[in-house]
């Protein structure tokens, strides 16, 4: 089964624009990045729109293409009703690129010239088409992609939501691997970098989160000319032994736990500061303090102690339970749902959904709340169909 392992967003307004007219949504299983245009704070509106309709639901359809697509004509009926009905926001619009992590598969969804590209074995793909007027000139030859980067009419862009009342989408359902890297980006990124140095950036692997302030500084350095959005989603299979490969890669980084060589060279800087440190003069025999020295039977109950305390941590390991985080989303956790005096937790979070808890009816609410212990496949597959049930019944 497929799933997002971890994800990281941002955008940023650019170096010499005073708006930001990006918006995103980024909630497993889906991920959208919408770039608007218009006067008067009509962009905002426009992408604020289309991620607020997409948020809400898929719509309908016999497959997850036809779910999006109807979604973002949905999106671009609502835009353009607004755009007609308000003078100071005729002809605004946005651009739209969304993915949708299934099951099995990964479907795009795009509309305009944000994109999406493929981060797979060091090689960077694009996966999205640009609607736009080099990229035409591009395709027919006239332009090369470097010629494009710089052609004065860049940023018109032959197909959006809104502009219209109808739009056709771009729709196609992609096989992902376990480990691929999405990024989906607005074009304030696109434009103001290539591809090679998109995929320079990616190249470093750093923790998501570095590398999305990675991309978006490169595009600022490079003039930031428009407003930079980036979202990066890293897909995962479990069942498989790829799965299983990048579990134990995820318990071998948990916080707190160091390599073997870090902790001994710890230890030998602190043993070395201790005997740099004078020593105080030892007290007169008669003044000694004797020291309390442990018994045989006391060491035995404490070594059994901390076996029993390892034993009981080690096996919470392997067992994982669904509830709530702090702002109600559904989400699964590894461990046991107690806390040990001192507030030491014996679970972590594994994985967020986009459910929140307050939008299930009172029968499924009670199943989260009340923390039945599960393995990772029914912990997983219990919050897929939650998923699934709210962003569409028919998905795969």
């Amino acid at each position: 089964m497929l799933r997002v392992a971890e994800h990281a967003e941002l955008t940023d307004t650019g170096r010499q624009r005073r708006a930001n007219e990006d918006a995103f949504f980024a909630r497993a299983p889906l991920f959208v990045v919408a770039d608007g245009m218009g006067g008067a704070q009509a962009g905002e509106v426009a992408s604020a729109t289309a991620i607020e309709v997409l948020a809400a639901g898929l719509g309908e359809g016999e497959s997850v293409e036809q779910q999006l697509s109807t979604t973002v004509q949905q999106a671009n009926a609502q835009i353009h009703a607004l755009s007609v009905a308000d003078d100071e926001r005729a002809g605004m619009g946005t651009t739209i690129t969304a993915a949708y992590v299934g099951e099995n598969n990964v479907t795009l969804v795009h509309v305009g010239d944000s994109r999406c590209y493929r981060w797979r074995d060091g090689i960077l793909e694009r996966l999205t088409d640009d609607h736009s007027l080099v990229e035409e000139m591009v395709r027919q030859g006239q332009l090369t992609p470097e010629q494009a980067l710089e052609h004065p009419q860049r940023s018109i862009i032959t197909r959006a939501l809104g502009p219209e009342s109808v739009v056709e989408p771009d729709a196609q359902t992609i096989n992902a691997r376990d480990g691929d890297l999405l990024l989906l980006c607005s074009d304030g990124l696109s434009t103001m970098i290539t591809d090679d140095q998109i995929a320079a950036v990616m190249a470093r692997d750093k923790p998501l989160k570095a590398t999305a302030r990675g991309l978006i500084a490169a595009a600022n350095e490079a003039g930031g000319r428009d407003n930079i959005t980036v979202v990066l989603l890293r897909l995962e299979v479990l069942g498989g032994d790829a799965a299983s490969d990048l579990e134990q890669t995820q318990v071998g980084l948990d916080v707190g736990q160091l390599p073997r060589a870090q902790a001994t060279a710890g230890a030998a800087a602190a043993a070395s500061v201790e005997r740099r440190m004078p020593r105080e003069p030892r007290a007169p025999a008669a003044k000694r303090r004797r020291r309390w020295k442990p018994g045989v039977g006391t060491l035995l109950a404490l070594f059994a102690a901390a076996l029993l305390l390892s034993g009981v941590y080690f096996a919470s390991q392997a067992i994982y339970f669904v509830g709530a985080d702090r702002e109600g989303f559904v989400s699964v956790y590894q461990g046991v749902p107690y806390e040990l005096p001192l507030g030491i937790n014996l679970y972590r979070e594994d994985y967020i959904s986009g459910i929140n808890l307050s939008q299930l009816p009172a029968s499924e609410r009670t199943t989260i709340t009340e923390h039945s212990l599960r393995s990772r496949s029914d912990a997983d597959d219990l919050v897929r169909q939650l998923e699934l049930g709210r962003l569409g019944s028919s998905a795969p």
